[in-house]
This record gives structure tokens, sequence and C-alpha cells, in this order.
């Protein structure tokens, strides 16, 4: 009885240790163009939305500090819902797959996608201007990648002028250790 006390204590543990996750920034080092290339720490907070047909995800936030301007990042797997196929291949894809309805926000986009890598997982990154009232000045980053038939998409909400800085971060973050064993998870890869 005792040593399963014990394990339980442990794995409680572990479940709380894994809740919290730092990516820290690394010193900043100056662009090609001059500007300097944006190091978020990103904190996970716990997820604010309402559980829905996909469920909970995992949410993280850059405090304005650390980006000029708070950023928050959503992520979740969407399981059975990808094109099994081609994935994630058009703009029109990551359009109907994006989360902006959990932002309350009607989204335009910004320009056009293109294609990204995460991992071994191939899909589409694109800019969105949020055009909710509750939203002003915000715009938005839809992120989202497949294995096979499930795919995982992010959601960033950030000050409409850290659009570009951001992205780059972004994908680091999205390409780091905590979220791809998180993405394995979610997956069942």
């Amino acid at each position: 009885m005792r040593s399963v006390r014990w394990a339980l204590m442990l794995a409680a543990g572990l479940a709380v240790a894994s809740l919290v996750v730092v990516v820290a920034p690394r010193p900043a080092s100056e662009a090609t163009d001059g500007a300097a290339v944006v190091r978020p720490a990103w904190t996970e907070v716990r997820w604010p939305f309402p559980i829905d047909q996909w469920g909970t995800g995992r949410a993280f936030v850059c405090k304005a500090s650390d980006c000029k301007g708070e950023v928050r990042l959503y992520l979740r797997a969407k399981l059975g819902s990808c094109n099994c196929t081609t994935g994630i291949a058009e703009d029109a894809d990551l359009d109907r797959m994006s989360d902006f309805e959990l932002v309350g926000s009607e989204a335009s986009p910004a320009g056009p996608g293109r294609p990204i890598t995460v991992a071994w997982m191939k899909g589409r990154s694109r800019a969105y201007v949020l055009t909710s009232p509750a939203r002003p000045g915000n715009s938005a980053i839809s992120v989202a990648f497949n294995d096979r038939c499930d795919m995982v998409v992010a959601t960033i909400v950030l000050p409409y002028d850290r659009t570009a800085t951001m992205e780059p971060a972004v994908m680091e973050f999205l390409n780091s250790r905590p979220v791809l064993q998180w993405a394995e998870v979610a997956l069942g890869i």
C-alpha cells in the first residue's frame, strides 16, 4: 500500500511539473534587415476556453515586456479532420481549420499563406487581421500542420504591428521539444 501511495505521489508531481513550461529567450541578435530578432519567453497558462468538439488544448503567453506587446498562443489537436492525402496544402484548407472562433473574432487574411514544416509534419501559416470590435488593433497568425489524417492547429493573437517579427519566433516554439512531445501524445504517435 505504501509503494502505491508513493507511486501516486510521484505521478501527481510529474503531472504538475508537466503543466509548467517556459521556453526561455536566447540573447537577441540582429536580423539581416537590421531589426532585432524576437526571442520570446513562452509561459504555459490555463486553457481559457470551454470544451468543444475538439476538446481542450494548451495555451501560452509571452508578456508584453518580452514580446513588445502581449502575445497569446493557443494550440490543440484535431484528430481525423485533415485531408489524409494532401494535408493542409492550400490557404483554403488553413482558413477552414483555423480556430478563430476561440478568440471570438472574425478574421480577414492579411496576405497569402506559406508552406511550413514542424519537425516531420508539413502545413501552412498565414497572417490575419482580426476584425472584431472586441479585439481592436490585434492580428493573428494561424498555423496548421498534420501527421497523416490528424492535425495540430495553433492560433496566435498579437498586436497588429508584431506579426512579421513574431512568426519566426512562433515557428521556433512550435518546433521546440515540449511542443513536439505534446504533439506526439496528442496525435497518438
